[in-house]
């Protein structure tokens, strides 16, 4: 499906691949402004010109979002190139489960700077576009893609866990301070979800454990997570889908 979303202009994060990829291209194809950010360069510049020839607008900005400098960057850019944004969606992740017990503090602090402190970091750099939008009388939307392990625990998995948490909670926390200045915030919880996260695992049982629940329960793609941030964001202005969890029938 496509939305009605013309003359809106929007970042997503995490576009190189997964779910900021779909709802990139989702979004194009609804008549939205996009700025592609992500680490492979090689990647979102590929998305934006299938997007241009696909008869859509988008450009790519090479953005670490675990780099503050890198950012503030980019931001500066979309702006150069598009104006103000009205719509932030922060779908830049990392899922590295292993026991507590491995000790792998790399994998921690990877996910908490991309995670946690990498929305935190894009919200900073657009927060201002997004309070000017909402008070010059547009649609004005912060959308974050968490995880259903926000609040369902799984073994291994309690440091991702945790930081979904964390991210979470602060859309909660951000709904008292945008809501009332007409800035949406929504909270997008996906369960079993087929993106690259998965990839990223480098405990084999864990990797063959995750793959055993896509057979059994099945898994959602990331353009069905894609049409849900379109929908979401498509309402009426004085309506906000606040929380929203997502699961394969199977999952449930």
């Amino acid at each position: 499906m496509t939305y009605e979303l013309g003359n809106r202009t929007a970042v997503v994060t995490g576009a190189a691949s997964g779910m900021g990829a779909a709802t990139a291209e989702l979004l194009a194809a609804s008549g939205v402004r996009v700025a592609l950010l992500a680490r492979r360069a090689d990647r979102i510049a590929g998305l934006a010109e299938k997007i241009v020839a696909d008869g859509g607008q988008a450009i790519a900005v090479a953005t670490d979002v675990t780099d503050s400098a890198a950012v503030m960057s980019a931001a500066d850019a979309v702006r150069r190139a598009y104006g103000r944004v009205d719509l932030v969606v922060n779908a830049a992740g990392v899922m590295l489960p292993n026991p507590i017990a491995a000790g792998r503090e790399d994998e921690w602090q990877r996910m908490i700077d991309t995670n946690v402190t990498g929305a935190l970091r894009v919200i900073r750099a657009f927060a201002g576009d997004l309070i000017d939008a909402a008070a010059d009388g547009r649609t004005a939307d912060l959308v974050n893609i968490s995880s259903i392990g926000a609040h369902v625990t799984f073994p291994d998995y309690a440091v991702y866990g945790a930081t979904k948490a964390a991210l979470t909670h602060l859309s909660a926390g951000l709904r008292t301070e945008f809501g009332p200045r007409d800035v949406r915030v929504t909270n997008i919880e996906p369960g079993l979800t087929d993106t690259e996260l998965g990839h990223h695992i480098d405990n084999p049982a864990l990797s063959q454990q995750l793959g055993g629940m896509f057979e059994a329960l099945g898994g959602l793609s990331a353009a069905e997570i894609a049409d849900l941030v379109a929908y979401a964001v498509s309402r009426p202005r004085h309506v906000n889908l606040r929380q929203l969890v997502v699961l394969p029938t199977r999952q449930a």
